[in-house]
């Protein structure tokens, strides 16, 4: 698939509901530093895919390994520790909670402090304790929302919301970030700043970036390889330009009288 080296990899994944095969002997690489994006119709299987690397769902066949970490049989923690943050389609915040505590949240992977120096008030907690709040206000700055660390994440604006989310995510140093569906209920000039914040953190943070999107203007504007999956299969993968260019991707997305109306030479635009 490419020549650079892989930071995620999953060979023959398969994740069944009772009859329901959701995804099947799945072979996909996500190369270190790069923007890839998986899409698909509706329960084509793209966020089983997402919960199986993540942990809350156990493969049933084939194996999942990150950075050199074999992630079959991990916690969601234990997953989060290796070094994967995400994000929801269905935004998760704890939304009684400030902006600042979601994403002290969000570090609790790297943090060193037991309950017990907790409770003891000991220096090097106080320590830690104090260098979190630091670096929460440097999450909140780093994804636009400077002013706003004492907002109850419920009364930020959907826009902020997902911002917020990411910004826990990154609280945890994540070396592969997933991302649900990203720009989901954005309008365009948003969706347009949030692809430009995506690359920021592949380019200045180093983050490698793997996203699930339903919109095609930033599927086809910012990923580097997009693999299709239909019914839990894989169908297509390559460029954007390679996929929107691919009659079983047309199929998938508009029926088979649309891939034979419109050929091969005809973008996907749903």
């Amino acid at each position: 698939m490419t020549e650079q080296t892989a930071i995620l990899t999953a060979t023959n994944v398969t994740k069944r509901f009772g009859g329901l095969v959701a995804v099947s002997e799945f072979d996909f690489d996500v190369p270190k530093d790069s923007i890839v994006s998986i899409i698909g119709p509706n329960g084509a299987g793209k966020t089983t895919f997402f919960n199986c690397i993540s942990g809350f769902y156990e493969v049933d066949e084939g194996t999942i390994e990150f950075d050199g970490n074999v992630l079959n049989h991990r916690s969601p923690d234990m997953i989060a520790r290796t070094g994967i943050g995400r994000t929801y389609q269905n935004i998760r915040l704890f939304t009684n909670m400030t902006a600042i505590e979601n994403i002290l949240v969000g570090m609790e992977p790297i943090l060193h402090s037991t309950w017990i120096g907790a409770i003891l008030h000991t220096p090097g907690t106080l320590r830690e304790e104090k260098k979190a709040v630091e670096d929460a206000l440097h999450w909140l700055r780093f994804v636009g929302l400077v002013g706003k660390g004492d907002f109850l994440a419920k009364n930020l604006p959907y826009g902020d919301q997902r911002r917020l989310e990411i910004a826990r995510a990154l609280a945890g140093k994540p070396k592969l970030l997933l991302l649900d569906e990203p720009t989901a209920g954005m309008n365009p000039m948003e969706s347009a700043e949030m692809m430009r914040f995506i690359r920021q953190l592949r380019d200045d943070l180093g983050i490698t970036i793997l996203l699930i999107e339903h919109d095609m203007r930033v599927v086809m504007g910012i990923s580097e390889r997009v693999t299709v999956l239909d019914y839990g299969m894989e169908i297509a993968e390559g460029t954007p330009e390679e996929i929107q260019r691919n009659p079983r991707v047309i199929e998938a997305y508009l029926g088979r009288g649309a891939a034979t109306g419109l050929g091969a030479g005809k973008a996907v635009n749903a």
